[in-house]
């Protein structure tokens, strides 16, 4: 049994490392893809997690399975194909150190991944399974993705979902939007950042927006991530905003997929149905999800950037909230 299994892309961020003598932009190879990203922090945390997914038959292929292989992510669901290479992102970075992203992938090798070549057996055997919208942007890994996700949900998993739009790869937003929706009548926990949000409902107020999603969907468990101003949340009637921790930042890539991956580490730790989390439950377990995503952002790069345990819980320690 699998306490996560995720289904989506595994590709290579570079990201910026400085500059030569001549002033000529150097970046460096990092792991990263939100899937891996959080099947990294929960592997980290000591959970059993697992990836399905495609990657080239390339050196970045091979060395992004030995890096989920050395952190203990299992990747029999991972395959290999000639067909197309690794998907590549640039990762652009501000002054504030947020991110944006330049994708080759036309296509890359995660969006070939087909039905057949989907491992049923891990769907049926986990507590919870994730997926996101960037598998979800073409054929065939719209058709795997939505097939995963409709066979793990039969089989009891809890239903994770982080839409992660990212605009650059979408040729149609319409479609981007109707992709969301299909993923909202699976989930049971939705990890949305405020711009998703207003972009999935219409409204800038996040009591508006996520009362909009809950009435639709019916979603136990609301997450609107709010960068360095922390974490709005809603379950049922109950809302609230935490603070992130206030960590000195230097990349803020991976941050809401540690977030995440350590929100569903406590929903697994806990051991509670979603319904019957109360107030205090959930903001404890934003708590610790915010200060891991906020460590996180003190390091470059996502995968080497998340932290163990015991980073996460000196953070709570001896590191102050921010101020809202």
């Amino acid at each position: 049994m699998y306490d996560v299994v995720a289904i989506g892309e595994l590709l290579i961020d570079f990201t910026p490392a400085g500059e030569t003598e001549e002033g000529t932009v150097l970046f460096e190879r990092n792991p990263g893809g939100a899937p891996g990203n959080v099947l990294a922090i929960l592997s980290k945390l000591g959970r059993k997690a697992a990836l399905i997914g495609k990657v080239g038959d390339d050196q970045f292929g091979r060395f992004l399975s030995g890096v989920l292989e050395d952190i203990g992510v299992d990747t029999k669901g991972l395959v290999f194909t000639k067909e197309a290479n690794t998907t590549l992102a640039f990762v652009h970075l501000n002054g504030k150190g947020d991110r944006s992203f330049s994708f080759y992938r036309k296509p890359g090798a995660d969006l070939l991944l087909d039905q057949n070549e989907v491992n049923i057996e891990m769907l049926k055997s986990t507590k919870i399974f994730h997926f996101g919208t960037v598998s979800m942007t073409d054929n065939p890994s719209r058709s795997a993705t939505l097939m995963a996700v409709k066979i793990a949900k039969e089989n009891g998993a809890i239903i994770s979902f982080d839409p992660n739009l990212r605009i650059p790869l979408w040729n149609d937003l319409g479609e981007a939007k109707a992709m969301i929706e299909k993923g909202l009548e699976y989930a049971e926990i939705l990890k949305v950042s405020n711009e998703e949000l207003e972009f999935i409902t219409g409204k800038g107020d996040l009591e508006e927006g996520s009362e909009i999603i809950l009435n639709k969907y019916g979603i136990p468990v609301i997450l609107v991530t709010l960068g360095p101003s922390g974490c709005f949340y809603r379950i049922g009637d109950k809302t609230g905003i935490l603070p992130a921790y206030d960590v000195i930042t230097i990349d803020t890539t991976g941050a809401g997929d540690a977030f995440l991956g350590s929100f569903l580490y406590q929903v697994i730790e806990k051991g509670m149905t979603l319904s019957n989390l109360s107030k205090a439950n959930i903001e404890e377990m934003i708590d610790f999800a915010n200060a891991a995503g906020s460590v996180t952002t003190v390091k470059k790069g996502a995968i080497p950037a998340m932290p163990v345990i015991s980073e996460i819980e000196e953070c709570i320690k001896s590191i102050p909230k921010l101020i809202l």
